[in-house]
């Protein structure tokens, strides 16, 4: 059946098509649709990051405090407000996609995510862009420090204190 779906995209894809403009209606259509092809992973990966982020940090300054049986219900109320707040946060997505692309991109980046290979880049490129994170930030802080010299540098050259 699935290959039957793909050789259909594929004759489909060949037909002359008028592109519709980033911004259309119709890109709007297909950037929903986008987000329906993309939201199951996604908004399950970014509560579970947000969660790894934050649960170390509130559970060392709580641990103390309270007993496990209410460090277990403040952890299940972050999970639940985090998946609230996660899908709150991504309702505008389509929009911006649709901003960007046109209805037919948005269509050819649906059914590539719909492919073993995309289904596979959903799943692995929030943990990929989070390993890079991971390694830009204490670059970043090297970055910052020599950016800031080489600032003050030029504005003591131009005579600024």
């Amino acid at each position: 059946m699935r290959l039957i779906v793909l050789v259909a995209l594929a004759a489909l894809s060949s037909l002359p098509v008028r592109a519709q403009a980033p911004g259309s209606p119709e890109a709007l259509a297909a950037a929903k649709n986008l987000a329906v092809v993309m939201s199951p992973d996604m908004l399950g990966q970014m509560t579970d990051a947000m969660i790894a982020e934050l649960w170390p940090k509130l559970e060392g300054a709580l641990r103390t405090k309270v007993d496990p049986a209410v460090l277990a219900e403040i952890r299940s109320e972050l999970e639940r407000a985090l998946k609230e707040f996660v899908i709150d946060a991504t309702k505008d997505t389509p929009s911006i996609y649709a901003k960007h692309f046109s209805a037919q991109e948005l269509t050819e980046m649906a059914a590539f995510y719909k492919t073993s290979t995309g289904a596979k880049a959903l799943r692995l490129l929030p943990q990929v862009m989070a390993e890079f994170y991971g390694t830009l930030m204490p670059r970043m802080e090297v970055f910052n420090r020599e950016l800031q010299t080489r600032i003050q540098a030029i504005l003591i050259k131009h005579g600024v204190k």
